[in-house]
């Protein structure tokens, strides 16, 4: 075992793999037991190995998924089934007691408390956070989601507009640009939650800077993805 292996491994939690089953559409339900006293915040992810340690690079064995909850020793993750690579094929093939390696939680895409109103955009790559971060919220939640199967949708605690994407790609902003354009009576000082890919991140911001004329302050992005970018599969 190389250096950076060696350092990988003494970076990583160990748990296992209690529950593993379908969560309806392309999603998976991950649980882990044993992953006692994490510092979790909703929203935060975890960054799972997903294979054996090789000469590659530690950066290829690690994939990223959001939290979906967490009471101090179960930890359990919403994995969406997508295309063939290893984080998709470690999804489809952890069984109960496996046992299973992740880096502690960490991000800056939490909610914001205090605030007089918060509205999620994205697609389906980031329902989990908005998930996670609407159920601890006390004020107004809207989001805007999309989806390319509604089986894919996933239970948010908010006033969700949802839109049906149908085969065309999740890369193209119009649709969500729209939708959000199309939000009324939005108190001021809402926060708004930009997440999954990377360019309809950027088109929802320009929307809300430009045509809203949105705070910049009141604006949170966590791009997820993009087309060809490497290590998200």
């Amino acid at each position: 075992m190389g250096r950076s292996e060696w350092v990988l491994e003494r970076l990583l939690v160990r748990a296992t793999a209690a529950v593993a089953e379908s969560a309806g559409g392309r999603w998976r339900r991950i649980g882990l037991e044993g992953a006692g006293g994490l510092d979790w915040r909703p929203g935060s992810h975890v960054r799972v190995r997903v294979g054996e340690l090789t000469l590659r690079s530690p950066r290829d064995l690690l994939r990223t998924y959001t939290v979906w909850d967490y009471d101090g020793d179960a930890l359990e993750l919403r994995v969406l089934e997508h295309g063939e690579g290893p984080g998709t094929r470690w999804a489809r093939e952890v069984e109960p007691g496996t046992p299973v390696m992740f880096k502690a939680p960490e991000g800056r895409f939490t909610p914001r408390e205090g605030a007089p109103g918060h509205l999620f955009v994205g697609e389906e790559t980031a329902s989990v956070a908005f998930a996670a971060m609407a159920r601890t919220l006390d004020g107004p939640c809207r989001a805007v989601v999309e989806t390319g199967d509604p089986a894919d949708r996933l239970p948010i605690e908010a006033d969700v507009t949802w839109l049906d994407r149908g085969t065309a790609s999740a890369a193209d902003p119009a649709r969500l640009v729209e939708a959000v354009a199309a939000q009324e009576g939005l108190a001021p000082g809402t926060v708004a939650y930009l997440a999954g890919e990377a360019r309809t991140c950027q088109a929802v911001k320009r929307h809300l800077l430009r045509e809203r004329g949105w705070p910049r302050r009141d604006i949170v992005v966590k791009p997820f993805w993009t087309p060809g970018r490497r290590g998200m599969d």
